[in-house]
């Protein structure tokens, strides 16, 4: 049964914002009424298939594009003018259409009486939680305008960080594509112009030499099938990776991979500092901060160790002690956060902590990229001196018989 999502309002007034299950948009409508609610919109979900998911992820809004308007707003609201004229002009200097929409819908439900956390809360897929809740923040406190700062300047962070870690494994695994592409053309082109010659001559065949012939005729027969199997099989690991469970696997295995695990747990660690010293200084509880950033953090792993956190801390627990004794969280972080609990600075400290592990992850990938490249050397060159050898090496023993 299709999927509608609506926005309506109680006989209280209360923001509703959730899903019903109906055979058409009027059904789906006369169920709300029928509930007592005054329904504001209803829209059909967009049924989730391949088509979908890769028009939705080229047309997504990029972390840059959120930042530049983020910095945007805030200069505008600085200069004292007003939200909804604010949120009109930005609408109208946006170039791509998706984040327009989303702009100017904001800025209707302004003007339809919502406040702007709400209304951006309409649109999780732009605005993340701990955006919505900074913004959340700031209204109550009357520092919107600081606040979008800070979260522009947030924003410019976590993309810079995660801009080097992207470019630095660029090119790798551009090295990793083009010598696959060159051991397979050999495989299925050369060796199999060659080995007529090895039949006819009746030569003995090291190993490696027969191994790559029957490499190369299977390749060449079944390359298809081969591919087939490979996009099938890709498909299956992303579809399973976005579930629940694969989310769990694939995030714990991405933090126990060697050389690399480390530098994720730091990337991760510098994010939660940062975010939850920003969710702080927004104006929100400790509990609230932490809870906020379980679920902003990118990783399942982290965010369920921080969401015991914020339980732990609503019962009475400090903040260091709540991290205390887990393997993911440094030793180093807990004892920095006790001194910032017990001195009243836990903002600064989470700033040292942010920054400290912040340059770890990048000179981290730049040790990685430096690292990097000279195994791909040594390995590439010892996979092409065994191809060679197992061309050459028979040769060489065809040249002898004669």
């Amino acid at each position: 049964m299709p999927k509608f999502n609506y926005k309506a309002r109680s006989a209280s007034g209360e923001l509703q914002v959730g899903n019903v299950d109906a055979a058409s948009r009027d059904a789906g409508l006369s169920v709300l009424v029928a509930h007592g609610l005054f329904v504001l919109s209803i829209e059909p979900v967009k049924e989730s298939n391949p088509l979908n998911r890769l028009t939705d992820f080229f047309e997504r809004v990029r972390a840059t594009d959120l930042m530049i308007f983020t910095r945007q707003f805030a200069t505008l609201l600085a200069s004292q003018v007003p939200l909804g004229d604010s949120l009109r002009t930005l609408s109208e200097q946006i170039d791509k259409p998706v984040f327009r929409e989303v702009v100017t819908e904001v800025s209707a439900d302004i003007e339809s009486g919502f406040s702007l956390s709400q209304a951006l809360g309409r649109h999780p897929g732009v605005f993340s939680e701990f955006y919505v809740n900074m913004v959340k923040a700031a209204e109550v406190t009357g520092r919107l305008s600081e606040v979008l700062d800070f979260l522009a300047d947030y924003l410019e962070k976590q993309s810079i960080l995660v801009g080097k870690i992207r470019n630095a494994l660029v090119y790798p695994a551009f090295i990793i594509v083009l010598f696959i592409g060159v051991v397979f053309v050999m495989l299925t082109m050369v060796i199999p112009q060659i080995t007529p010659i090895f039949t006819e001559t009746k030569v003995a065949l090291p190993a490696i030499t027969q191994i790559l012939i029957f490499s190369g005729t299977f390749l060449s027969r079944w390359w298809w099938g081969l591919l087939i199997l490979a996009i099938g099989g890709f498909l299956l690991l992303a579809d399973y990776s976005r579930t629940k469970e694969g989310k769990v696997v694939f995030h714990e295995l991405s933090l126990r991979i060697p050389i690399v695990g480390k530098l994720f747990r730091k990337l991760y660690i510098a994010r939660f500092a940062e975010s939850a010293r920003v969710l702080i200084q927004g104006g929100l509880t400790i509990p609230q901060a932490i809870e906020i950033s379980s679920h902003t953090i990118g990783n399942t792993v982290y965010g369920e160790i921080l969401h015991g956190a914020a339980q732990s801390i609503r019962k009475g627990q400090l903040l260091s002690q709540a991290l205390r004794g887990n393997e993911y969280i440094p030793p180093l972080v807990c004892q920095l956060i006790a001194v910032g609990e017990a001195t009243g600075r836990l903002e600064q400290l989470l700033l040292k902590i942010s920054q400290f592990y912040g340059r770890q992850v990048e000179d981290a990938v730049a040790n990685l990229v430096e690292l990097i490249q000279p195994i791909l050397l040594v390995v590439i060159g010892v996979v092409i001196a065994g191809l060679f050898a197992s061309i050459l090496l028979p040769l060489y023993s065809i040249t002898q018989t004669f």
